[in-house]
């Protein structure tokens, strides 16, 4: 090829033979584009052939089509290795019409500026180190967070024909190689069906990889707004990857962090920002738990990125992204994740028993409000269940009597050697203790105080509280953490 190549270089002697010799050649290969590339060129060709514009040599032209070697525009006239023709013919014609093995030309390194000057052309993208890190740390992570969606079956009421309508989405985390995920309880309440998605390996199209598989639902615990489900498809198994837990204990504020979750349905979608703080507390949505030891970011998390991952720079789970603190109901800048070290303790029992086992004390109590208009401090006790552990310690609970006066019940004021001021001092007290202890009760019956033992339950063990008849009148509270 090489050789027929040459024998036709010989016998063409101007610049138009070349350009049309060469436009034909890529004719008859089918290489339309090449050859309207070619003719478009022609002039320049003409140029550096004949020399044709006052001044204009043929190293100009070479130059102004990057052929020059160097910066100080030397003029190539007298290359005896290469001829303007032989620079024309390899610049644009493939390796295999050339017959040798080099690639295409590289791309110009100059080209002719408006002003007459040239411009330096940069032939490829540069990553700072940053950036590069942030890139892999999201290509080894986004394998290993899911898009969930939460699926309503609802029945036609004309064709009596079962269709299905998203009714939620979010976000969850791939935990381990058994096809078990973890995300928000609020993301999978009151699901009919579960369905997951997510990316495929190396090397598959993000069309190809975007499957859909059915999830069930493990157990959860609304307390800590923790879900867990499993996927149990073998192809989905073989394509899922687990997500390295780090300790949020070691979390620093100002440490930089990165969110990957499905904002408003934009599948596997990456923020990054900072911890703005450690040790935040927030209520659930769920059960009005408050939720202590929570990581603040205001890495952007919106609607969607429930249940997924927060990283650190290691690319290690440090927090699941749980809530934000908005007025709009997107992001504005302050982001709340619940801490990995909470997240591993409570998904270890789901997975091992299907709940969460916590201990309670038997009882339903007002709102704190309720104390506040008594200028007491504590917990009432509106009703003690029956054979609970409050129930079995002689906790009294709020009554009316045959006049309908209200009979107070008992204040909780103290437990386990905590003070009690409101409903979250008695949840965060429970969350250090076990089924099974026994701790020391102290408690405010009208002007007396009293001391008890009480042994905790788990709440399995509880009998269905009585139906209280109760009502407490109270001024209404305005919450302003959404979640």
């Amino acid at each position: 090829m090489r050789a027929a190549m040459e024998e036709a270089d010989e016998d063409v002697g101007t610049g138009d033979d070349v350009v049309e010799t060469l436009r034909k050649r890529a004719l008859a290969l089918g290489l339309c584009a090449l050859a309207a590339s070619v003719s478009a060129t022609s002039t320049a060709v003409a140029s550096v052939d004949r020399g044709w514009g006052p001044g204009v040599g043929r190293g100009d032209a070479e130059r102004a089509f990057g052929w020059g070697d160097d910066e100080s525009g030397a003029d190539r006239d007298g290359d005896a290795e290469a001829s303007g023709r032989e620079k024309t013919f390899r610049a644009f014609v493939s390796p295999e019409l050339r017959g040798d093995g080099a690639g295409w030309a590289p791309a110009p390194r100059r080209a002719l500026a408006r002003d007459g000057g040239y411009r330096t052309i940069q032939s490829s993208q540069r990553l700072t180190e940053d950036e590069r890190e942030t890139v892999n740390l999201f290509n080894n992570a986004k394998r290993s967070v899911v898009y969930i969606t939460n699926v309503a079956v609802r029945r036609d009421a004309f064709t009596l024909d079962l269709t299905e309508a998203p009714q939620g989405a979010g976000s969850g985390v791939v935990w381990d190689d058994a096809g078990h995920i973890v995300t928000n309880f609020h993301v999978i309440d009151r699901a009919n069906q579960l369905k997951v998605s997510f990316l495929p390996k190396k090397g598959a199209s993000r069309l190809q990889g975007q499957k859909v598989y059915d999830a069930a639902i493990v157990g959860f615990d609304e307390d800590k707004d923790i879900a867990v489900l499993q996927v149990t498809d073998p192809e989905a198994l073989e394509e899922m990857k687990p997500l390295s837990i780090g300790r949020s204990g070691e979390a620093l504020v100002g440490q930089r962090v990165y969110a990957i979750g499905n904002p408003f349905g934009l599948d596997h979608t990456l923020t990054t920002g900072i911890i703005s703080g450690l040790g935040r507390e927030i209520q659930s949505g769920n059960t009005g738990r408050p939720i202590d030891g929570i990581i603040q970011t205001d890495a952007a998390i919106n609607p969607g990125n429930s249940g997924g991952p927060l990283l650190n720079s290691s690319g290690q789970l440090i927090g699941i992204n749980t809530a934000i603190y908005s007025a709009s109901g997107t992001s504005s800048g302050v982001g709340f994740a619940l801490p990995s070290d909470m997240v591993s303790g409570i998904v270890d029992q789901i997975i091992r028993f299907g709940r969460v086992t916590r201990p309670i004390l038997g009882v339903s109590f007002a709102p704190d409000g309720a104390l506040d208009q008594l200028g007491l401090g504590g917990v009432l006790v509106l009703d003690a269940r029956p054979g609970g552990p409050a129930d079995r310690a002689g906790v009294h609970s709020t009554t009316r009597d045959d006049t309908g006066r209200l009979i107070l019940g008992d204040i909780i004021i103290e437990l386990a050697g905590e003070p009690i001021e409101g409903s979250s001092d008695l949840y965060r007290t429970l969350d250090k203790l076990r089924v099974g202890d026994v701790v020391e009760l102290k408690l405010l019956r009208g002007a007396d105080k009293i001391t008890t033992q009480i042994e905790l339950d788990d709440i399995k063990d509880m009998k269905p509280p009585r139906e209280s008849t109760v009502v407490i009148p109270m001024r209404p509270r305005n919450n302003s953490m959404p979640f």
